[in-house]
């Protein structure tokens, strides 16, 4: 089955071309033009992978992240105004798994669509010992902290820790360096393939939205620690 994507987007020649793009490219793609009737889009027609404009009539894309979000577990890849940096960072704080300024370069979008939705499959197979091919493991146990790339779930004690894909993409990086300080420009490298610029603050964000979830104190954490002008720390500790 091909997968599904939804393009929520009011520009209608931006639309169709996006979305002539997308499909000579293998993928399903469906279109909105309205923000108050995405909701409704999102939660029945369950996409794999929605794209969704900030600007939109009825209802712009924010309200519309903030109010699936918890009910969708599909990726949500944000459009973002070049120049509006603020659009990215709360856009991410809502939950979305990534965003892209426009104007969109299709081969550009193309690129991130296919990246975001690799880290959505599950490794196949789960490996016997909780290791893949390569011999890493792909399941880890810090006290009641559980992680499973196999299956992309995370677990505190008995209660399943409800993550974005971005979210668990980054927390599982984490995790396995556990006790060792990834830089900004590490983690970019990792998750987006790109650098640090100084300005990016998508790890920020996540690393925030990461610690509610986890129960860390957002004032002093001890699970994930910020390291002053190095990077972010997950902690082997501080579990129980």
């Amino acid at each position: 089955m091909k997968t599904r994507i939804l393009l929520i987007e009011d520009d209608e020649r931006l639309a169709l071309l996006t979305a002539e793009y997308l499909r000579k490219n293998d993928f399903e793609v469906l279109v909105e033009a309205r923000g108050d009737a995405a909701e409704e889009r999102i939660l029945g027609e369950r996409p794999d992978l929605v794209i969704l404009d900030v600007m939109l009539p009825g209802k712009d894309g924010f309200e519309i992240c903030r109010a699936v979000r918890s009910r969708f577990t599909g990726v949500i890849l944000m459009l973002t105004a070049r120049e509006e940096d603020f659009d990215q960072i709360f856009g991410l704080e809502l939950g979305a798994d990534d965003y892209i300024a426009k104007p969109v370069q299709p081969r550009l979008l193309l690129a991130r669509i296919k990246a975001l939705l690799r880290r959505t499959v599950p490794a196949a197979g789960g490996q016997s010992g909780g290791e893949n091919e390569s011999g890493e493991p792909t399941e880890l146990a810090f006290g009641r902290f559980r992680i499973s790339q196999t299956t992309r779930n995370a677990a505190l004690g008995d209660d399943s820790i409800d993550l974005t894909t971005a979210e668990f993409d980054l927390l599982w990086q984490l995790a396995r360096h556990a006790g060792n300080i990834l830089s900004r420009d590490n983690l970019l490298q990792e998750l987006r393939g790109i650098g640090f610029d100084g300005l990016d603050r998508s790890i920020d964000a996540r690393i925030s939205r990461l610690r509610r979830k986890l129960g860390d104190d957002p004032e002093n954490p001890t699970r994930i620690k910020t390291v002053r002008g190095k990077g972010y720390l997950f902690s082997k500790h501080d579990w129980q």
